[in-house]
C-alpha cells in the first residue's frame, strides 16, 4: 500500500523541489499541497494523508498550531516538521504539539526520506541538525529526580535520533536484548509507552531546554 503524503509549504520552489524528490518512489503518492496554514487541516480531512510534511513558518495559521490541531483531530496523521531553523525552542514546540519528525530544510533531501521511513514505521526521527541542538541537554540531565544510569542516558540519546534497538546495539557494540532491556527500563521510569513518547517526554520534562 502507497504512502499518501501531503506537502505544506509556502515557498513553491522548494515544494517542486520536494514533490520531484519524493515522486521518484513508487511507493509514495502525494495527495495534495498547499502554501496556506488556514488550508491544512481542511485538506488533512478532505485527503487523508498518511503524513503531512509540514513546514512551521505558514501564512494564517503557523505549523505550530496545525500540528496541535491535527493531533486532536486526525491523530493517525504522522507530521514531519520542516524548518530553517534548528535551536531547540523550535523542536521542543512541534514535538509538544504532536510532530513525529523534525527535519531541517538544509538537509530535506536524504534526511527527508529518512524521516518519513521512520515515522512510518512508527518511530520518530530527528535530523543531525537537530539532534546536535538538543544532545547536549539530553545528556545526564534529570526530571523531577528521575535519575538516568550512563547505559541508559546514551540509549536515550540514539532512541531520540530514531534508531531501532539493532542498530542500536550495533552501534553500542551490546546485545540487541540489553538495549531492550534499557529500553523498558527507561520507558518505565518515565512512564511512557513508546519511542515518540520517549523523545516528547525528554523534551517536555525538562530533558531538554525551551529557551
Amino acid at each position: 500500500m502507497n504512502l499518501r503524503l501531503l506537502l505544506a509549504d509556502d515557498h513553491l520552489m522548494f515544494r517542486e523541489a520536494l514533490r520531484a524528490l519524493l515522486e521518484r518512489n513508487p511507493e509514495f503518492e502525494i495527495v495534495g499541497e498547499s502554501g496556506d496554514g488556514n488550508e491544512i487541516v481542511e485538506l488533512v480531512r478532505e485527503r487523508s494523508p498518511d503524513i503531512v510534511c509540514l513546514d512551521i513558518d505558514l501564512p494564517g495559521l503557523n505549523g505550530i498550531e496545525i500540528t496541535r490541531r491535527l493531533a486532536e483531530s486526525q491523530p493517525k496523521v504522522r507530521v514531519i516538521a520542516l524548518s530553517v531553523f534548528s535551536d531547540r525552542g523550535y523542536i521542543t514546540d512541534m514535538l509538544n504539539a504532536g510532530a513525529a519528525a523534525y527535519v531541517t530544510k538544509a538537509a530535506a533531501g536524504a534526511e527527508l526520506l529518512r524521516a518519513i521511513d521512520a515515522v512510518s514505521r512508527n518511530r520518530s526521527y530527528l535530523c543531525p541538525d537537530a539532534t546536535d541542538a538538543v544532545r547536549e541537554a539530553l545528556v545526564g540531565r534529570s526530571d523531577s529526580g528521575i535519575r538516568l544510569g550512563a547505559r541508559e542516558t546514551e540509549v536515550l540519546k540514539l532512541v531520540a535520533t530514531g534508531l531501532t534497538s539493532a542498530q542500536i546495539a550495533e552501534k553500542m557494540e551490546i546485545a540487541q536484548s540489553t538495549v531492550e532491556v534499557h529500553r523498558r527500563n527507561i520507558m518505565r521510569k518515565l512512564d511512557v509507552d513508546s519511542a515518540i513518547g520517549l523523545t516528547r517526554y525528554a523534551i517536555r520534562h525538562g530533558l531538554v531546554s525551551s529557551n
